[in-house]
């Protein structure tokens, strides 16, 4: 077996490294190379990088683009641009501006893996005769008993497993993940090594088609005269201000709301509590009302053991991508929803983001979040 897993000697293995021009994926290239494989790297054209070619911290823009040239041509490999902006557009874009309108908050950059890099590019690269599709997310993919498993990465503030929650077992056949158990200053090491123009390039902040940080603004853009202004309503009815529209909000958030707290025998702050699109309401209250102790979710992908229909599994859940994992027991519906049980209340659960399940370090899968009870 090669280091990739592989039977066959690195030199007849080939290799498509997904490269963003940064110095993630960069090293992952390098490292292959030196260890003899055929590699090939592959970047993504994703959307119109004029609107970001001078924001620093936004991937694939177009000195991403550049920056992952100069590397392939250091270590003297082929690479290649693809063209995958309507793909984007329509998959992730899209989708992005229409959760938001349904009061929901998404996380696009699961979307871009599931829809785009790990689809799309998966396919590209078995087109070019590649035995794996080689990425520079900090994730562990596990030989296990009953097949590759997807695991955390050894440096838990790096780690990038919530994000890539949706990859299926297929996928994860092919993918591959070599910085998995390295720290970010190791990696960054292995740059210096190689001698990467991009060993000390800053990681990537924002999401790559909001340029300015304005999530509302692109909605707007993208479903013009959708953004109405409506009423900011206490869970009690009472009408207390009015928004600029629902895409500017999202549940558990406090500061922006420009109407203060409540003065009463104590002062409370006030939280969005639920968003109302329809209604053009966003619903606030203070933080006891933001308690939920179940979470229902939408199109489910288990990479863990087989469940009978009802039967409940004790696990650890990632409701947000920066929140500490809450204990909870996960059951599926007959309908095949899932049910999340918290064994303690947690605050701020918005639909539209990810319900990640794991088992120590393990990734067992996941969901979107639908809805939630107390």
């Amino acid at each position: 077996m090669n280091s990739l897993g592989l039977s066959k000697r690195p030199q007849d293995t080939r290799v498509v490294v997904a490269m963003s021009g940064g110095v993630d994926s960069s090293v992952t290239a390098a490292v292959l190379r030196e260890e003899g494989y055929d590699v090939v790297g592959i970047t993504l054209q994703l959307y119109d990088h004029g609107l970001a070619v001078q924001k620093p911290g936004a991937c694939c823009a177009g000195q991403d683009i550049y920056d992952a040239r100069q590397v392939a041509e250091r270590i003297g490999i082929p690479h290649y641009v693809l063209d995958y902006e309507g793909r984007f557009s329509q998959d992730v874009m899209d989708d992005f501006a229409d959760s938001y309108l349904r009061g929901e908050t998404p996380i696009p950059c699961v979307r871009c893996n599931q829809r785009v890099k790990f689809r799309d590019l998966l396919n590209t690269a078995r087109d070019l005769g590649a035995e794996a599709l080689a990425t520079g997310h900090y994730v562990r993919r596990v030989e296990g008993t009953g097949g590759a498993e997807l695991h955390r990465a050894i440096d838990p503030a790096k780690d990038q497993s919530y994000f890539l929650f949706a990859t299926t077992r297929e996928q994860l056949d092919f993918l591959r993940f070599p910085l998995g158990g390295l720290t970010k200053p190791e990696t960054r090491a292995l740059a210096e090594r190689h001698g990467l123009e991009v060993a000390a390039k800053p990681d990537s902040q924002d999401i790559c088609f909001v340029p300015n940080g304005d999530y509302a603004e692109v909605v707007a853009k993208l479903r013009p005269g959708s953004v109405e202004p409506g009423d900011i309503v206490h869970v009690d009815g009472r009408v207390l201000g009015r928004h600029r529209g629902v895409v500017h909000y999202t549940v558990g958030q406090r500061k922006g709301l420009g109407i203060g707290g409540l003065r009463g025998e104590e002062e409370q702050a006030l939280y969005v509590v639920r968003l109302e699109p329809a209604r053009r309401r966003v619903v606030v209250g203070p933080r006891r009302d933001l308690a939920r102790s179940v979470v229902t979710l939408r199109e489910i992908n288990w990479l863990g053991p087989t469940l009978a229909e009802g039967e409940g599994l004790e696990v650890s859940v990632k409701l947000r991508s920066a929140q500490a994992p809450a204990a909870a027991t996960w059951s599926v519906a007959p309908d095949g929803a899932a049910r999340v049980e918290l064994h303690e209340p947690q605050h701020g659960i918005a639909p539209g983001q990810a319900c990640v399940v794991y088992q120590g370090e393990r990734v067992l899968g996941g969901g979107w979040i639908a809805a939630t009870a107390s």
